[in-house]
């Protein structure tokens, strides 16, 4: 039983190396640049044992697509669920999305491939489908915590949907900003963006 344990978490590990390395190419060289040859040279590993777990790069890229969706629209109903005012959950939202920019690689990386797979005539049809199914939920999950805070008072009276639409741009906008210049990006404080959303000063 332990080397299977054992065997199934190397496999674990190995399936995680490649979407890591195949996420950032994908993210630099966009996924007509990146070949399966340059993700199991990143990985480490012979392109025969990378097609022991996925049968193409389009695969790769979906699958990515299909995680990036999962992790996010979870974490958004996650932090709608939290016994929490509506302002301390966009709060909490604009510090812990602020840190993975400025700390996480593989966010920035997501954000970037998102945004190229949402307009590419490249994007695989299966990655085409997962981004028009899912990509409006975190948008609608910070609509409602907003229109929340503005029944209490909290938020100002802007249209939910148009303050939501700012509230994810602008966290895209800045996850593009350190894509571009990488170490050199620190990111704002987290204040300054929840001024453009609360009532009242913090």
């Amino acid at each position: 039983m332990r080397n299977a344990d054992l065997n199934q978490k190397m496999r674990d590990e190995r399936r995680e190396k490649i979407l890591s390395c195949a996420r950032r190419l994908f993210a630099a060289r966009g996924l007509a640049a990146t070949k399966i040859t340059d993700i199991a040279a990143d990985a480490g590993m012979s392109q025969g044992l990378l097609y022991h777990y996925f049968v193409s790069k389009e695969e790769i890229f979906t699958e990515i697509v299909r995680e990036a969706f999962v992790k996010m629209n979870a974490a958004a109903r996650a932090l709608e669920e939290l016994p929490l005012p509506p302002r301390e959950k966009i709060r909490m939202a604009l510090i812990q999305l602020l840190r993975s920019i400025e700390e996480s690689e593989d966010f920035t990386n997501t954000v970037l491939l998102n945004a190229q797979a949402g307009i590419s005539d490249a994007t695989p049809a299966e990655a085409q489908a997962i981004i028009r199914a899912e990509s409006d939920v975190p948008y609608a999950v910070i609509a409602r915590i907003l229109r929340e805070g503005q029944r209490d008072g909290s938020i100002k009276p802007y249209d939910a949907e148009e303050l939501s639409m700012v509230f994810w741009t602008t966290i895209k906008g800045l996850a593009l900003h350190k894509a571009v210049n990488g170490a050199a990006f620190k990111a704002p404080d987290a204040r300054i963006l929840a001024s453009i959303f609360f009532s009242e000063e913090l």
